[in-house]
């Protein structure tokens, strides 16, 4: 029976993404906002996270140097926010049907010579990122414009779909290590000269994490980053895409230099640095975070 339910699921995932794959470029912008505005209509309880999230975070974002005055309170963000997530589903869906050399060869990269100082190295690539603007098109574009690549991911519960993914992305050139023992694969791959995508946004665990201070409250952070680079040798540079008018910007930033302290203290402080950048990310770019995520369970009440 749950075969039989995986596989219906990965047959309408198909069709629902194949649709979203043929519509016309013309009405593309159009079609984004109508998917955003159903997908706000259609999860109240998401809906109720993003403006719960949004509004303990205002308060110290507005605080931030930059933040800009435009952006508005939490419900206008919150409706844009939507926006470019149902921009970013189509977008996603094109590309997963090998619709999407366009929007690839419309992506404008900002700060190139900070990644090709990374390269000359020999040691391969952290890419630090988050859940920001269209991170599946980043992630594909990689492959694409700079070789093969990994990016960190989950694996998912439907098998079906899993492998359907699997292979839409291989036409990128680009293959997953799943997060469950990818620490001996993601060694491996930056030995071998890649570049690892490492998306480190989200809430972490005690087991696997530290807090760090994120929007004003206390959160849990991966500290994997960190340790991955103090093994391995390899650059991390943090990087991030967002959308701006009708393309997309990819910007590296300068490589993320460490300290030498490799005690508790020393990885709970280099987490918190990371995690800056990803705040920093927010401040300019609120409407284009995944404020869909508790990013604060877990971590207690909001810190001075």
């Amino acid at each position: 029976m749950q075969q039989a339910f995986w596989r219906l699921q990965a047959a309408v995932f198909y069709s629902l993404t194949l649709a979203g794959a043929l519509i016309p470029i013309g009405i593309f912008q159009c079609c984004g906002a109508m998917v955003g505005r159903v997908l706000w209509s259609l999860l109240p309880s998401r809906r109720a996270i993003v403006l719960d999230n949004l509004k303990q975070a205002l308060p110290y974002l507005k605080g931030h140097p930059l933040w800009q005055i435009g952006h508005g309170e939490p419900t206008a963000i919150a409706s844009e926010n939507y926006g470019n997530l149902g921009k970013s589903l189509i977008e996603i869906c094109q590309l997963y049907h090998g619709r999407g050399d366009h929007l690839i060869a419309g992506i404008e990269v900002r700060g190139l010579e900070h990644y090709e100082r990374a390269r000359a190295k020999g040691k391969g690539i952290i890419c630090f990122s988050g859940h920001c603007g269209n991170w599946e098109l980043m992630a594909l574009a990689f492959s694409r414009m700079f070789g093969d690549g990994v990016v960190v991911a989950r694996r998912q519960n439907n098998p079906f779909f899993n492998r359907m993914v699997e292979r839409m992305r291989m036409g990128y050139r680009s293959r997953v290590i799943y997060k469950k023992g990818a620490f001996r694969g993601i060694l491996s791959a930056l030995r071998s000269g890649e570049l690892v995508g490492i998306l480190a946004d989200q809430a972490a665990g005690p087991e696997d994490g530290v807090l760090v201070n994120m929007l004003g409250r206390k959160a849990w952070a991966t500290k994997a980053p960190v340790l991955i680079a103090r093994k391995s040798g390899a650059p991390l540079l943090p990087v991030f895409i967002h959308r701006e008018a009708e393309h997309h910007v990819i910007t590296f930033y300068p490589e993320h230099h460490f300290c030498g302290d490799m005690s508790d203290h020393g990885i709970q402080k280099e987490t918190q640095a990371l995690s800056r950048y990803v705040e920093n990310f927010v401040a300019a770019h609120p409407t284009q975070w995944y404020w869909m995520h508790r990013r604060w369970k877990r971590a207690g009440e909001a810190s001075a």
